[in-house]
């Protein structure tokens, strides 16, 4: 009985692919805040959550987005393909980028080496992707870029009136860029939607309805989240960023190659 629950419910939604179900949506997103809760516990009294630090990780999301696409394009057969499938995906970039912060925190201008090498796993990967596959369509960049730019113009005001900060805009544009990628694949490509909420919505509305929704949700968390102490509120913004940002490039990264 606990081995069918499993099996069903886990092991199933990742070898056969069929997204996300809400019982491992549920249990991912509780391991999600535990692991968030503990992280910030341990590393807000070691690093400061200021723009270098947001800017050295970056690199890190675009390598975990690459190398979720090399497993999407068939490069790696199971069962090694199912380390590079969530939620393993994310263990395994999170170590690496720990550990490379972790070492790198010993040096005064930590996020100097700790960028460098995660810019250059994310080329690495980036390379490999352009070497074995072809450009389909790079309307897949331009258009979602296009409309996040866009809506977070139009966000830009509404930030300084609320007072949320240059970090908010990025999180904001993030998940504008996640929005308008996801519009983009379903609408005009044919792609389907792995999240169980976003899903629903989809089938109900129309892939249209993230970007209203997002456009709005995400106002109000970055107001309240301003309202927070300096290292809390920039911690959760990195978070929101890596929820955002990462889906829309290997969103973005599959639709360019069309795979």
């Amino acid at each position: 009985m606990i081995w069918e629950f499993i099996k069903k419910y886990y092991i199933d939604s990742i070898v056969y692919k069929t997204g996300y179900n809400p019982v491992n949506t549920a249990t991912w997103a509780a391991i999600l805040i535990i692991s968030v809760y503990f992280l910030y516990k341990y590393l807000s009294k070691r690093v400061k959550f200021d723009e270098r630090f947001f800017i050295s990780n970056i690199p890190y999301i675009f390598f975990g987005s690459f190398l979720r696409v090399i497993e999407d394009s068939g490069f790696v057969k199971p069962p090694l393909s199912y380390f590079l499938m969530s939620p393993f995906i994310y263990i395994i970039v999170f170590s690496i980028t720990f550990t490379s912060l972790l070492l790198n925190l010993r040096v005064k201008k930590y996020w100097k080496p700790h960028f460098s090498l995660g810019f250059i796993l994310a080329i690495l990967t980036l390379s490999f992707l352009c070497s074995n596959l072809s450009v389909e369509n790079l309307d897949a960049l331009f258009i979602p870029t296009l409309i996040a730019l866009s809506l977070t113009a139009i966000f830009y005001p509404i930030s300084r009136i609320a007072k949320i900060d240059n970090l908010g805009v990025l999180v904001f544009f993030s998940h504008m860029l996640d929005a308008s990628a996801t519009f983009y694949g379903i609408t005009y490509l044919n792609y389907w939607e792995l999240h169980v909420i976003p899903r629903i919505l989809i089938n109900q509305f129309g892939a249209w309805i993230l970007i209203p929704l997002k456009f709005s949700l995400f106002v109000i968390i970055l107001y309240i989240l301003e309202r927070e102490s300096y290292q809390l509120r920039n911690f959760i913004k990195f978070v929101l960023l890596v929820l955002g940002l990462a889906p829309a490039m290997r969103d973005i990264t599959r639709m360019i190659f069309y795979v």
